[in-house]
């Protein structure tokens, strides 16, 4: 037992929090960079939501207003991937979870699968070589299935990718279209991960678990409405890569005391704790821990255990 993230928390110490490690493993890069770094190299002050929002359009004009088309430059990825970079480092994040979007490879990386991959190892060991990185390939729910299988033909075959991850509207098109995706993707060695039941339901958790095979979900907090899924997750050690902040303040839990992950970890659920969006939610993984804590949702030994449960692969 590590006594000392156990006292940090009850310090309410968040410097003495980040000083000791922990995971990401749900990490949007794009907008999971460094405020400091970004302002300083740019001199953009992005700033963070403040409160929960209405709606997804709100989320999109903050987009429009803060990133827009600064950075959709090959130069302008490279600057992202960085902050990425420095925002782990500065949180004391020892595995991060990142990759580009399969669309990224034509748009920002000429097409070159080396290439793409380069940018992010060599700018992993330029910035922080301490961490472990775990490259993933990521993809649209939004995107034809032809259109996904093609750009994935650059991919298969790269030994550096860890993961791959399905994301976007939940309601896009039915988890089922996904299927031959994710059979070709195991059979790389891929971990299989997607987004599913932060806007869906308990079932649609499941669903996707089955019939994408899945290791781990992204949000997955949906399962907490069904019993019956909340066992199905915990029997069969299905990992939910969980955001507090994110799920707060894109008002799909209405604080974070009553945060489901507190019962989804009390019955047994692989549980972890991440930031998704550190530029519009501010939600590094140290702050998400402390507001955990200090909400009363978690106490500090269960925090403690989640933090390792993070820092053990799966």
């Amino acid at each position: 037992m590590n006594t000392e993230f156990i006292e940090a928390l009850e310090q309410e110490n968040l410097n003495a929090i980040r000083r000791l490690p922990k995971a990401d493993l749900h990490n949007h890069f794009v907008l999971g960079g460094s405020r400091n770094y970004l302002k300083e190299y740019t001199g953009r002050d992005i700033q963070p939501i403040k409160k929960p929002l209405q709606s997804m359009d709100e989320m999109h004009a903050w987009n429009s207003k803060n990133i827009g088309d600064y950075f959709n430059s090959p130069e302008g990825r490279r600057i992202l991937i960085r902050a990425t970079f420095e925002q782990a480092k500065e949180d004391g994040v020892s595995i991060l979870e990142i990759g580009e979007d399969v669309w990224g490879l034509g748009k920002f990386f000429h097409g070159n699968i080396e290439e793409l991959v380069d940018v992010f190892e060599t700018t992993h060991k330029d910035i922080a070589p301490e961490i472990e990185l775990r490259l993933q390939i990521g993809m649209s729910r939004h995107c034809d299935i032809a259109y996904l299988e093609d750009c994935l033909s650059n991919f298969w075959g790269c030994k550096a990718f860890y993961s791959i991850d399905l994301y976007g509207d939940e309601l896009a098109q039915p988890i089922e279209n996904f299927k031959s995706i994710y059979r070709r993707a195991k059979t790389e060695g891929l971990k299989l991960k997607a987004h599913v039941g932060e806007w869906g339901t308990a079932d649609d958790v499941r669903r996707a678990v089955e019939y994408l095979e899945l290791d781990e979900v992204q949000h997955g907090i949906a399962a907490v409405d069904d019993p019956s899924v909340v066992r199905f997750l915990a029997d069969n050690h299905i990992r939910l890569n969980i955001t507090p902040s994110s799920n707060y303040l894109l008002g799909r839990v209405k604080d974070l005391k009553s945060h489901p992950i507190a019962d989804l970890y009390r019955n047994g659920v692989d549980v972890t704790i991440n930031s998704d969006d550190v530029l519009i939610f501010d939600s590094d993984v140290s702050k998400e821990y402390l507001r955990l804590y200090q909400s009363g949702c978690l106490n500090a030994q269960e925090l403690e255990d989640i933090r390792m449960n993070g820092l053990k692969k799966i």
